[in-house]
């Protein structure tokens, strides 16, 4: 009970889409530096993405 559910949009999707899609492209041509760190907790430099309310997609 009290969870809060929030409408969002088909565009708002495709657009969190294709982040996703040109983030693991770009993944592909220019690896992480140290790939020891990814994962561990810090995001890397460049890596968050805010929507319109402020909040994290992941």
């Amino acid at each position: 009970m009290g969870e809060v559910i929030r409408f969002v949009s088909k565009s708002e999707r495709e657009r969190a889409r294709l982040i996703e899609e040109a983030r693991a492209i770009y993944d592909s041509i220019f690896p992480p530096a140290d790939p020891a760190s990814e994962g561990q907790g810090k995001p890397a430099v460049g890596r968050t993405f805010a929507g319109r309310d402020g909040g994290n997609l992941s």
